[in-house]
């Protein structure tokens, strides 16, 4: 969430923010609330002092009954208004975290997805001298997506994945773990991009819990819509399944203090996720796009506020670089403000060309999230007498499903076979198509 103060020193800019992003958050409401709270802290401390006074001065003897009643005047005084206070600080508790995130100032100003800015376009769409097929079409026709049989399980939008296209997803995470714990290939990364000034650690593999509590979710800010999200078990279990490997991998500090000398932290997690897939129905329903089980590689990334910016665009350049070097044509997109999330300053999506759908998808995205994330959370780090909220990123290194669509539509043969990247080759015993 926002810092309060900041809130009460640009309480027009708040308002307008919010709009522009789609929230009608009532930012008066809020100022007035924090200004009784503060009222009555102020008209509560006196009484405190005067009572603490009180006890002390009887310290050793029996109070008199003149004290003994101021006391239990007091005390009375004191609990009303706390009680006054409780329901006003709850109240601005809420209103608080209904506020979302300022949007970076390079952020373009619309109302919908269809407002995001193309900034980059990269690879050339390939040309076919044959009818190109759907990556379904090539994959239930080669036995390697078996849709029909997991609804008998599991009902639609699952999926068996077998034989050579498993061992491409595999191939596929190697492929990335070795490029994103190879400081090398990050210096050269950051090298290529532009950047300065930036560390080139590694991010550490991570394989994260795939259950989340409710409060954590919700300190996450990315609980909701819960329509989208599956809760496990009975209340009383308090449990979710995340959405994607951030959702674990971003509390993972909740309410501790971090070294200045351990920043950035980078973390690599691979998590199979579920997602409800809430108001899609009709979308993307053939093939493995839009599934409620899928696995994802996703970059999380913890950072000293002066970097947190620096941070986003590396996450970026690593996409770019990942679907470079898988030779997959695609595009940049700027998100706009109503499209990069509440928690978000900024977002950026990377889409591939699907030959199978004649246009872009998206395969990647990277939210950047300032302090957010982390006041919610009380993520800080120490420096030096002071203790700042640390800034998060996270961002798709690869989702396993839709990257695997890429690679089939893309480098399909006329005899219906797929070649497969250089890059992932030497993972698969030097296979160059199956």
């Amino acid at each position: 969430m926002l810092d309060i103060r900041f809130i009460r020193e640009n309480a027009d800019l708040v308002q307008e923010k919010s709009k522009q992003k789609g929230y009608d958050v009532d930012i008066r409401r809020l100022i007035e609330l924090d200004k009784e709270v503060m009222e009555k802290l102020a008209a509560v401390q006196p009484l405190r002092e005067a009572r603490n006074k009180l006890a002390a001065n009887s310290k050793g003897s029996k109070p008199s009954p003149e004290d003994i009643n101021q006391g239990k005047k007091l005390r009375d005084q004191i609990v009303s208004l706390e009680a006054q206070m409780g329901d006003l600080v709850k109240e601005l508790d809420s209103l608080l975290k209904s506020v979302p995130n300022m949007p970076a100032d390079d952020v373009p100003v619309g109302a919908s997805e269809d407002e995001n800015v193309e900034a980059k376009k990269w690879g050339d769409i390939p040309k076919f001298d044959f009818q190109p097929k759907t990556h379904w079409e090539i994959g239930e026709s080669r036995g390697w997506i078996d849709k029909e049989r997991a609804a008998k399980v599991a009902g639609s939008r699952f999926a068996y994945l077998k034989g050579d296209l498993v061992k491409l997803q595999l191939a596929i995470v190697q492929f990335v773990m070795d490029t994103l714990t190879n400081e090398e290939t990050l210096k050269k990364i950051i090298q290529d991009s532009g950047l300065k000034d930036l560390s080139s650690k590694p991010f550490v593999p991570v394989l994260p819990p795939l259950m989340i509590k409710t409060e954590v979710f919700e300190a996450m800010d990315r609980l909701e819509p819960r329509d989208d999200r599956y809760k496990v078990g009975a209340d009383e279990d308090n449990l979710w399944l995340q959405g994607s490997a951030e959702h674990t991998l971003g509390p993972m500090y909740k309410d501790e203090i971090l070294d200045l000398a351990d920043l950035p932290i980078r973390y690599l997690g691979y998590a199979t996720s579920f997602r409800r897939e809430a108001g899609t129905y009709g979308k993307d329903t053939e093939g493995i796009i839009r599934m409620h089980q899928f696995d994802k590689l996703e970059m999380e990334g913890f950072t000293k506020p002066e970097d947190g910016m620096k941070e986003h665009l590396l996450m970026v350049a690593i996409q770019e670089y990942l679907m470079q070097q898988l030779k997959l044509p695609y595009r940049v997109l700027q998100k706009c403000t109503a499209d990069i999330g509440k928690p978000n300053a900024r977002g950026i999506d990377l889409e591939a060309w699907l030959p199978g759908a004649g246009g872009y998808k998206e395969t990647h995205t990277a939210d950047y999230m300032t302090d957010y994330q982390a006041r919610r959370l009380q993520t800080r780090v120490k420096s030096g007498d002071d203790n700042q909220f640390v800034h998060t990123n996270d961002a798709t290194a690869f989702a396993m499903g839709r990257t695997m669509v890429a690679i089939i539509e893309n480098n399909q043969t006329p005899e219906g076979k797929v070649k497969i990247p250089e890059a992932l080759q030497k993972y698969l015993s030097g296979q160059t198509e199956i």
